[in-house]
């Protein structure tokens, strides 16, 4: 990287940059080195209004909050009112799941159940409450703790536990125990308190979605937390160097302490308690992603280096300003490097067609896989339930890149997307039943997708 990332002007120039190549309707970005801070804003929040983005704009993290969701969590096992290794049942009678489940598994994605249940249960405070109640029909996939599945419907278990410890609303207790600790001046939990400052609404095509956000129901999993680059980057600074008012040290590195190892898909790494602990050379990296309709958001830490870095945008496809500032940013300030990224190997690596085929469905995706004549693999992704809306089926061609891990063989957004096909057929997705072991039973695009 050849500006200094910590030259605010140099900062918003390279950001500009970036925007306009690849069509990114709004962005900002904060870096953090030390005490040393850095932010910086370009395009609109809105372009049918015009309204410029600045570094004091309110952006959607999206599940970024779950790591405030886990922050939540944790102070409430320093103050002994939780212990990780307990049933989320115990701390919740009324929960009804599939098999006894810990707080630690939800916290790393490991609950081994259906976990994308969108549904509305209105804008009340029982909205969450309400939710769970509905969980007692969700699918089993895999054995509690056997495989890592990314689980919106855990985070709001443990925001509803949040809510049963604390007594008061999910957003109350982020406010009081988070958001007011920090010293946050721009952050808000709904659009009522959003409208209130500069806000980003979302974009597709270049132009705003029709939503602001996802519903009141799934706020501990990333609905609608908004707030500045900054404000986020304040968050990111109280994990790193363990801000008393928040956590102790020991118990933030407690929550970057690997708990499971991740699929192969294409990059290396685990889950901890609440991030993200993605594999590179150089020190311990540390982060999470969000989207929400029309909007994206990162944030990845260093915590031996004090380096971090929030990006947040609202239209068009982040993974180019990801590659082409973020992870510049951390090589530079903090000399960490991370994994190439996955292509297609040349020439192609063979496929056993008859083993991949077939049709794989979760509650929002279905991944229609077949071959062709010359034995390439091609999948077909449909959106279900509730994101049908955005958009209908897409056709893509599969190259095999290693063992049973593919990606896809035409690049998106400057990225090859990695799925992988796992489980032995004996409906444990571990890999050690003894069912049709020719034959993956599920599909992982991050999260699990059952063949049918």
């Amino acid at each position: 990287m050849t500006i200094d990332p910590l030259d605010p002007d140099a900062l918003r120039a390279r950001l500009d940059e970036l925007a306009r190549e690849h069509g990114i309707t709004g962005a900002a970005i904060a870096v953090a080195a030390g005490e040393r801070t850095a932010e910086a804003a370009t395009g609109l929040l809105n372009a049918r209004t015009g309204r410029p983005a600045t570094t004091d704009s309110l952006f959607q993290i999206g599940s970024i909050a779950k790591a405030w969701t886990a922050t939540l969590i944790l102070q409430l096992v320093g103050e002994g009112r939780l212990d990780l290794d307990q049933t989320a049942q115990s701390a919740l009678p009324e929960l009804v799941l599939p098999e006894p489940v810990t707080i630690r598994q939800l916290l790393a994605h490991t609950g081994g159940f259906e976990g994308d249940v969108f549904v509305d249960t209105g804008r009340g405070d029982d909205a969450i409450e309400k939710l769970v109640a509905l969980l007692k029909d969700v699918p089993r996939l895999a054995p509690p703790g056997a495989v890592w599945s990314y689980n919106n419907a855990g985070y709001v278990v443990l925001g509803r536990i949040v809510e049963v410890l604390r007594g008061v609303p999910y957003n109350t207790a982020l406010r009081t125990h988070l958001i007011a600790p920090l010293g946050l001046t721009h952050a808000a939990t709904c659009a009522d308190e959003a409208i209130l400052h500069d806000t980003a609404v979302g974009h597709a095509d270049g132009e705003p979605v029709p939503v602001w956000s996802l519903m009141r129901s799934n706020d501990p999993a990333g609905a609608s937390l908004a707030m500045r680059a900054g404000d986020l980057l304040a968050f990111a600074r109280a994990h790193m160097r363990g801000d008393p008012a928040v956590l102790p040290a020991s118990t933030a590195r407690l929550m970057r302490e690997p708990q499971v190892a991740l699929p192969d898909l294409g990059r290396p790494g685990h889950w901890g308690l609440g991030w993200e602990l993605p594999r590179w050379t150089g020190g311990t990296v540390a982060g999470h992603d969000g989207s929400t309709p029309g909007q994206a958001a990162t944030l990845r830490l260093v915590p031996d280096a004090g380096v971090a870095v929030a990006l947040l945008t609202n239209g068009g496809d982040p993974d180019p300003l990801r590659a082409g500032l973020v992870e510049p940013i951390l090589r530079r300030l903090a000399g960490v490097v991370p994994p190439e990224p996955p292509a297609p190997p040349a020439p192609p690596l063979p496929i056993d067609v008859p083993r991949y085929a077939g049709r794989y469905v979760s509650d929002v995706m279905a991944w229609e896989v077949a071959g062709d004549e010359a034995g390439r693999l091609w999948v077909t992704v449909t959106p279900l339930g509730v994101l049908a809306e955005h958009g209908g089926p897409r056709r893509f061609e599969l190259a095999r890149l290693r063992g049973d891990t593919f990606v896809f063989a035409e690049a998106q957004g400057g990225v090859h997307p990695a799925v992988a096909f796992v489980g032995d057929g004996d409906g444990d997705g571990d890999g050690g039943g003894d069912g049709d072991g020719d034959r993956p039973r599920f599909l992982h695009t991050g999260r699990l997708n059952v063949r049918t």
